[in-house]
């Protein structure tokens, strides 16, 4: 009997890294099921996982709505078939001092970028825990660990997100549940977030170089859903950034305070009237490349580094026993 296509559900599928991983898993013969608000990226995603011969299902669905995510989930296990991999990827954010952050917009960006994590991992657990198998996905950043000046609403709401995730791994673990959990920390990613992310800059946002293309940020999720990590960091500015924040806090206060500001600002001013997606989807297929693909890294050591580690880590082993044992 023929295997089953694996059935991959993907949220903020309809632009940036959420469009790029859910190509990539169709690419590999994955059946997806489309989370997002904004209609034109999502048919447009549909088209293109449909022209590769797999099945896509569109789900419009604020993830911010534990009941749109809900029956998204249903939806999914209805028509594609049982859920193996859930990505929660959907987000919002402000470009704002902490000062100028409006009380509701500091709100809905939580409910986007923390509790829609929150929810799209209840739901996949719904179908998941009683099946005692699949791989939750939770595409976090840099940010996750390390606050930077401007986006302190997105900062919390990333952190917030780490932490749910210790408590929900232990818990998986103390029950000795099959399920996996793991979360991909990602670098700067050239995403059209930059272009509608709403700001009171008066010039472009841009994310904090070096940038790296949606599509390896892509590559990082599958790799992640595939492999028993419990955490996977994405760029060695990720990685520093990291480590850096771990012993030396109070140095990255101050390089931040001097260089955090200017960094998330391009050369080019705003566009008058330029429309966000905080409260509502900006038209239009916007596809997964933001507006840095001349200066967007596609591909990074560090990141073959991670996918070798098991054969680096024996080579640095031999090469150690060769170095003692040739000193006797």
């Amino acid at each position: 009997m023929p295997k089953s296509p694996q059935v991959v559900v993907v949220t903020g599928a309809s632009a940036g890294i959420g469009r790029a991983t859910a190509r990539l898993f169709a690419s590999r013969g994955a059946d997806v099921g489309l989370i997002a608000r904004g209609s034109d990226g999502l048919k447009a995603a549909q088209a293109e996982i449909e022209d590769m011969g797999r099945r896509a299902l569109v789900l419009n669905a604020d993830v911010a709505n534990f009941d749109e995510v809900s029956a998204a989930a249903a939806a999914v296990e209805e028509e594609l078939g049982p859920i193996d991999v859930w990505v929660n990827n959907a987000m919002v954010s402000v470009f704002a001092s902490v000062e100028d952050t409006k009380p509701e917009d500091f709100r809905r960006v939580t409910d986007v970028t923390y509790h829609g994590y929150v929810y799209g991992t209840l739901a996949a657990l719904r179908y998941m825990r009683p099946r005692n198998s699949g791989c939750i996905v939770q595409v976090g950043s840099t940010l996750a660990y390390r606050g930077i000046p401007l986006q302190a609403a997105y900062c919390g709401a990333k952190h917030a997100i780490q932490g749910f995730n210790e408590s929900l791994r232990c818990e998986l673990l103390h029950d000795r549940s099959k399920v996996r959990l793991t979360m991909v920390q990602m670098p700067a990613v050239n995403t059209p977030q930059f272009h509608w992310v709403k700001t009171d800059f008066k010039m472009h946002p841009q994310p904090v170089p070096p940038i790296y293309q949606p599509e390896l940020a892509a590559e990082a999720v599958v790799w992640a859903s595939e492999h028993r990590r419990r955490e996977v960091n994405l760029g060695f500015p990720t990685s520093l950034s990291i480590v850096a924040n771990n012993f030396v806090p109070g140095l990255l206060d101050h390089y931040l305070a001097r260089k955090g500001l200017s960094s998330q600002k391009a050369s080019w001013p705003i566009e008058p009237d330029r429309p966000d997606n905080l409260w509502e989807p900006v038209p239009g297929d916007h596809g997964a490349h933001g507006e840095f693909d001349s200066v967007a890294h596609e591909s990074t050591v560090q990141w073959w580094m991670v996918k070798n580690r098991p054969w680096l880590l024996g080579a640095a082993a031999v090469t150690g026993a060769a170095a003692w044992f040739g000193r006797r």
